[in-house]
This record gives structure tokens, sequence and C-alpha cells, in this order.
């Protein structure tokens, strides 16, 4: 009795020794693994349909595209299935975020065409503006009527503002408040109020003032180079009547926003930090580079990964438009003061460079990490799969 283990498929290859025997079995192979491929596109135009029944199901009930615990949880199984399957999870994780992020951006694209309130009547103040611009394509791509009060239209006020369901005012933030007040005694008293601004506290104050009816305020974390809003945050500081604003929530939302509702004040407080500080210092990084006319092409030819991403972030904003970020930048009396406290702080670091100033810089250093906490291996973890995905990309 011959007791001899049964090869394993791969090993019968071993024992084809011509050439053309080795070709053969090569290309029947191939043949297989087109037709697994052939299979897998076939699976994904299943799932295709299938995305399009949830996309109709949820638009009839106004359901948000976004969930995120049915993401994880399906993540997780697939997870669970690539270990039994002795496949690689991370690898398996990827495809399945990828599939699913198609299947969002797709619903978000057919969300856009079908609006709360087909019909409704929305102007947006400053909608020649990049940002007014981009929200009115949205809601008239929606089925909403749009119109556009820009700089030179105020004689037409009354007029543009005649039946309108929406007043969006998309302008700077030191200009806001005026045009509320402007705006305010044509309003039609259902008519809801908001504003796109990343200052809230001033704009809200003037446009309760303005407008007895609907007001609510609106900040989308995101530009206007934004080709969906699959995933991006968009901050709702609630003002008057909310019960007739949460149709524009629910329009939002159905277009794949993720929406946190927030205080006026500490949306403010939250924006010094997250947009004015942060964007202060890539500005000064980016011009002590230009001043020291630094060579970014030697630079960028031995940078690694990592830099060359951190890098990538601070050319994104020098690629905008400047007016956009100065306007973050210089929102508030509040905010320049964060920045100049920001600025004196740095310049009272200079001491660190000092003789001796290594051992200072690594008690500081410790004291850092501390304070960030659990912060900093989730920090390591997502900027590590960023990397990876540049080196694959590139």
């Amino acid at each position: 009795m011959n007791d001899a283990p049964e090869p394993h498929p791969s090993d019968l290859t071993l024992t084809v020794q011509s050439p053309e025997e080795v070709t053969e079995r090569l290309e029947d192979l191939r043949r297989q693994i087109d037709s697994v491929d052939e299979r897998i596109v076939a699976l994904l135009t299943e799932r295709h349909a299938k995305v399009h029944e949830v996309l109709a199901l949820k638009t009839a009930h106004k359901l948000p595209i976004y969930h995120p615990a049915r993401e994880e949880n399906l993540i997780s199984r697939r997870r669970e299935q690539a270990e039994a399957a002795g496949l690689d999870p991370d690898h398996v994780e990827g495809l399945f975020r990828s599939i699913l992020r198609q299947s969002r951006v797709r619903q978000t694209v057919g969300a856009a065409t079908s609006g709360v309130r087909p019909g409704s009547k929305a102007l947006v103040v400053g909608g020649n503006g990049q940002m007014g611009r981009y929200f009115g394509r949205w809601f008239s791509g929606a089925g909403y009527e749009v119109r556009v009060l820009d700089v030179d239209d105020w004689s037409e006020a009354a007029a543009l503002c005649e039946g309108i369901d929406l007043a969006l005012i998309s302008v700077p933030n030191n200009v806001t408040p005026e045009a509320a007040t402007k705006l305010g005694p044509h309003l039609p008293p259902d008519c809801v109020l908001a504003d796109l601004t990343n200052v809230k506290q001033n704009s809200m104050e003037a446009m309760l003032g303005a407008h007895p009816g609907p007001v609510i305020g609106l900040h989308p974390l995101f530009g206007p180079t934004t080709t969906s809003m699959d995933k991006q945050v968009l901050m709702v500081v609630h003002g008057r009547a909310d019960d007739d604003c949460q149709w524009v929530i629910d329009q939002m939302t159905a277009w794949g926003n993720i929406v946190l509702p927030i205080d006026a004040r500490e949306h403010d407080e939250i924006m010094n930090v997250v947009q004015g500080l942060r964007h202060f210092a890539t500005f000064a990084f980016g011009l002590f580079l230009c001043r020291r006319r630094i060579d970014m092409a030697a630079i960028l030819e031995y940078a690694s990964p990592i830099y060359r991403l951190e890098l990538g972030m601070v050319g994104r904003i020098f690629a905008q438009d400047a007016s956009l970020y100065a306007d973050m930048v210089f929102a508030s009396p509040e905010r320049r003061e964060l920045l100049r406290d920001f600025a004196s702080f740095v310049c009272d670091q200079r001491e660190l460079l000092e003789e001796g100033g290594r051992e200072r810089f690594c008690r500081e250093f410790d004291e850092i990490a501390e304070w960030f906490g659990s912060f900093s291996e989730q920090a390591m973890r997502e900027s590590s799969y960023l990397i990876d995905k540049l080196v694959e990309r590139f």
C-alpha cells in the first residue's frame, strides 16, 4: 500500500520538462485567471445593480447614504473570511473599502439628481464665487430653481428673493453680517436663511437679527474642488425653527455629507486651530522655503514617501485660491490673536537651538508624546496607510 501524500496541484508543474509543455501550462493557467477576473467583474456588475436598488429605497425614504456601522461590520466579516481562506486580511479590507467607496460615490451621484424638495427655489448670495457656484450646481442638479445674487445685484434683491425657500449666503466672513442684514427684509417669512462661513458667532447673530424665520449655519469642511460630498464633514449650527430647517440638512445628508451639529462658540474655537493655526503654520513654512529659494526639485528627488506626503499637503494649499485661505487665516480678531501667540511662541523656541538644547528638546518631545496619548498610534496607522497608497500610486 502506497502511503505517499497526493502532490499539491502547484507541484505538478515541476514535472513538466519541455519548453512547449511549460508554455502550454502557463497559457492554460492564464486563461483560468482571465476567467476568474471576468467573474469578478460580473459580480461587481451584479453588486452595482443592487446598489441602485438600495439608492432607490434610501431616496424614497430620505435615508442617509453613509451607514458607518454597516460598513465596518461588513469589513470585519470580510477580514475574518480572508483569514479563514489564508488571504491577507489587510489586502481584502483595502479591496472592499475601495468597492464600498465606489458604491457610495455612485449613490451620491444618483442622490445629487434627486432633491429632497425638488422645484423649490434657492438663492445663492455670492453665487459667482467658487463655493457659491459649487453649491449652486448641486442644488440645480437636484431639481431646485437656483438664483444668484452677487455684488452688483443688490438693486434686484427684492425680485430675486420673491418666493424663495432657501437663501444661502456664500461670501467672505467679513461681509457675511452685512449681507444678512441687507437680505433679511426681502426674505419670505418661511424662507430658510443659511450661510457657509467658517466663523459662526458673528454670522449667526447677524442672521438671527435680520430674519425672524428659520435660520441655520452651515460650514462645509471641504472646498469647491471636491468632486463628491461622500463622507465630507458638514458642521451645522442650529439657529431658529429647527424643524423648518430640517429639509436643508436632509438634502446635505442625501448628498453624502456627514452632518455634525455644534454650538457657534465651540465651532469658532475649534476652527481657530483646525483652519487658522494649521493654515498659517503651513503658509509660514512655504514662505520660508520660498525666501530661502530651496531647490524643491532636488528635495523631492531624495524625499522619502512620508516627507513627500508632507510636502504634498503644503503644495496643495498653494495650488488653490489665496483669498480662500486668507479668509480662513484672517477670519476674526480672536483667530488673529491666536496666530500672534503662535508666532511669538515659535520665536521663543529659538533657545532650544542653543548649546545644550538637545536634552530639553527630548524632554519636551516626551511630554508632548504623553499629551497626544493614544492618538499617536492612530496617527501612525493612518499615515502608514497613506504612505503605502502613495508608494502604490507613484
